[in-house]
């Protein structure tokens, strides 16, 4: 099949590699010229593994084209996908629209076929209805139908998710061709066993809003955990086994530490939390609000726990902390619990150097007055307390043993509850979590 993808950043990129992957022909639209540039030559211009060579070989085969022009997306197909941005909006916290609206309002007047326009952005409920409003304004003398079909994509996971997911979503209007549509496009996933479900636009909407809302919650539960076992003198770890052991729960996302960042779950539980109000249910997810605290509390925490060991005060200290994105095999800085734990640590007087094996580039465009290393060595060099925020496999293997020689005092925290405490412990260092 012929479809046009517009937006090519994270999840837009991702969509049109994998539709190419599945055999149809696929137009990317991306406004940003440099963007555009990078993804025309077949260059992924952020980190996530396997997109590049898959992105790479459907450029060149021809499968995948990139273009800036919405009359010739209009052209090529009449089937749409809007993956573009919702950020937070600044001061606010509901979504910013401002991106799918201006998809719509460019791509619909031009149209001169019947059309589906799907959308993948994370959207608050009721979006589609408004969406589906405003083509029928803008359509001349066609039929636009707008469906919606939210993204799962986990950064570092994005290609097997797209192309393996666990289920396939769709929300369409009564009527309508989407399902018949959508299912012709994802033919080839949904041999391979993978639920299909069909729901109205506003229970679609609903599913990825709730689904965030659930793991965001399960993070913080956990870290209110485990402020009770700091109080208590308590496992909060042997917790987590204990209670993951049991199959109404589960152990993923049940790992203690800094809480949560990037560029979905924070964002996506403000906004959900921000519909919600005004369609009159606050109340029906106002534990949210203490779920986004205990969150931040956790930031806090950590620089109160490297500011003890420092004696009580961070002037003049030598801070090292490995990792900057918000999560491994991501260079997504955004909201990043690392980088806000670090910046803090600095503006209280220490000297803080930071190494991430494919974060530093952005780092250094959010946070430039922070130093960056190159390698765990360099930035661990004479350091007081070596802080592990980020949960990389490169950090999961480091010898305590080699590292006891680089750093000034042997102080380590373990800010993902992801290192093995007895080794560090028999290789004298402090440990603590």
């Amino acid at each position: 099949m012929r479809m046009v993808v517009l937006g090519l950043g994270y999840l837009g990129a991702t969509h049109a590699a994998c539709m190419a992957e599945l055999g149809h022909e696929v137009l990317g639209i991306e406004v940003v010229p440099e963007k555009r540039a990078h993804l025309a030559a077949g260059e992924v211009p952020f980190y996530e593994p396997g997109l590049p060579e898959l992105l790479k070989r459907h450029i060149d085969s021809g499968q995948l084209a990139v273009s800036g022009s919405y009359a010739e997306a209009a052209d090529f197909a009449d089937i749409f996908f809007i993956a573009v941005g919702t950020p937070q909006k600044k001061g606010e916290y509901s979504a910013d629209l401002q991106y799918v609206d201006a998809a719509i309002e460019e791509l619909v007047p031009l149209l001169a076929r019947d059309s589906l326009i799907v959308g993948k952005s994370t959207v608050p409920v009721g979006t589609a209805q408004r969406l589906a409003e405003l083509a029928n304004e803008l359509a001349k003398d066609i039929e636009v139908e707008i469906a919606w079909n939210p993204e799962f994509l986990r950064e570092g996971f994005a290609v097997s998710d797209t192309l393996h997911p666990d289920r396939i979503v769709l929300g369409t209007f009564p009527s309508g061709r989407a399902e018949k549509i959508t299912r012709e496009i994802y033919a080839s996933v949904i041999g391979q066993d993978i639920p299909f479900i069909v729901t109205d636009p506003p229970t679609a909407e609903l599913v990825k809003s709730s689904a965030n809302a659930f793991l965001a919650t399960k993070i913080s539960f956990i870290n209110s955990i485990a402020e009770v076992c700091e109080a208590a003198g308590a496992d909060v770890t042997a917790i987590a086994d204990a209670i993951g052991y049991d199959a109404r729960i589960g152990r993923k996302f049940l790992n203690a530490g800094v809480g949560f960042g990037g560029g979905c779950l924070p964002k996506d539980i403000r906004a959900f939390m921000a519909r919600a109000g005004e369609l009159g249910a606050a109340e029906a997810l106002s534990f949210l609000r203490e779920v986004d605290n205990v969150n931040m509390r956790r930031r806090t925490r950590m620089v109160e726990l490297t500011r003890k060991i420092c004696g009580g005060s961070l002037l003049g200290a030598k801070i090292a902390v490995l990792g900057a994105a918000f999560k491994p095999e991501s260079d997504d800085v955004r909201d990043s619990p690392a980088l806000n734990v670090a910046g803090q640590i600095q503006l209280q007087g220490a000297s803080v150097s930071v190494y991430d094996p494919k974060a530093i580039p952005n780092s250094r465009r959010l946070f430039p007055t922070l130093d960056y290393a190159p390698t765990v060595a360099e930035a661990c060099s004479q350091a007081d307390v070596v802080l592990v925020l980020t949960e990389w496999k490169e950090f999961l293997e480091i010898d305590p043993t080699d590292l006891s020689h680089v750093v000034r005092r042997r102080n380590i925290v373990d800010g993902r509850n992801c290192l093995d405490a007895a080794e560090w412990i028999r290789a004298g260092w402090e440990f603590r979590r």
